[in-house]
């Protein structure tokens, strides 16, 4: 008897209680025009119906697979799938997301094409209560380790997963995928972007990473600087940050000091006056 053949892609979805979103993200798995893969739910201690919705899944199909843990955080269910996985080549998807049908034939040419490339991801849109495209900045790995510019749903070899060392589980709170790109992406390798939209982001009103008080935000990128203090002391030195800081601030002086900005905030006062008598009068 023949051995199993190895799914190409591992589709990765870490689910919480997302039962009434998780059927529209596996039906974009399901739509893919790219068929070799597999797909494993990484159940996080969901208490409504996710295990319900996903096992009428896995009788439909058997490339999904489903695993249930305790609450641990989505880091942990991450890795947990990752280990479950048989595929050369891993995408993570959140539960609540959806991928356009040829998101998977167009990252894996493109990752198989061209060696030297890493990590492969797309031009993404916002949908849910909030709609458009997603204003993404230019992947530099400089520019990485100020703010991410890559989503998690990236494509990436299992290999250097393994070689990474996975998603670090002490970002319990969220920016564990920024935190795994440092990690992936911080011995040169190269990332490409393809030029079209094949991602969709649900902007939901509690989302998690839109949720994150000041004060969490602080404790999440302190704690990333922490996981790589030696990458941050050697890529930044304190005597440019501070001048960075310092033209930022002369830019930032310059233009609320120009004479189109106090132009256009003159004109826009009448429309401000507006605005607040319309209030008044819904009040």
């Amino acid at each position: 008897m023949e051995p199993a053949k190895k799914a190409l892609v591992s589709i990765i979805v870490p689910a919480y209680n997302h039962g009434i979103y998780i059927g529209e993200c596996l039906d974009s798995v399901i739509s893919q025009t790219f068929k070799d893969w597999e797909c494993i739910i990484v159940d996080n201690g969901s208490t409504d119906n996710t295990s319900v919705i996903v096992n009428a899944y896995v009788l439909k199909d058997s490339r999904f697979r489903y695993h249930y843990t305790s609450q641990k955080g989505v880091s942990f269910a991450r890795n947990t799938a990752v280990a479950l996985s048989t595929g050369t080549y891993i995408l993570p998807l959140d539960s609540d997301d959806k991928i356009a049908a040829a998101y998977l034939e167009k990252a894996v040419k493109t990752i198989e094409s061209d060696k030297g490339v890493d990590l492969v991801y797309c031009d993404a849109e916002l949908f849910g209560v909030g709609k458009g495209k997603w204003i993404l900045p230019e992947y530099s790995f400089k520019g990485l380790l100020i703010e991410n510019s890559i989503f998690c749903t990236a494509l990436y070899r299992k290999s250097d997963f393994e070689t990474a060392g996975g998603y670090n589980e002490n970002m319990k709170e969220g920016f564990e995928d920024w935190d795994f790109w440092i990690k992936l992406m911080q011995r040169g390798g190269r990332v490409h972007r393809i030029r079209e939209t094949l991602f969709y982001y649900r902007i939901r009103p509690e989302s998690r990473n839109n949720s994150l008080s000041e004060e969490r935000q602080r404790r999440l990128r302190r704690q990333i600087f922490e996981n790589h203090t030696e990458l941050y002391q050697k890529t930044f030195s304190i005597p440019d940050l501070l001048f960075d800081n310092h033209n930022l601030l002369k830019e930032t002086a310059a233009v609320l000091t120009s004479r189109e900005y106090r132009l256009g905030t003159t004109l826009l006062k009448p429309l401000r006056f507006i605005k607040k008598l319309l209030k008044r009068a819904q009040a």
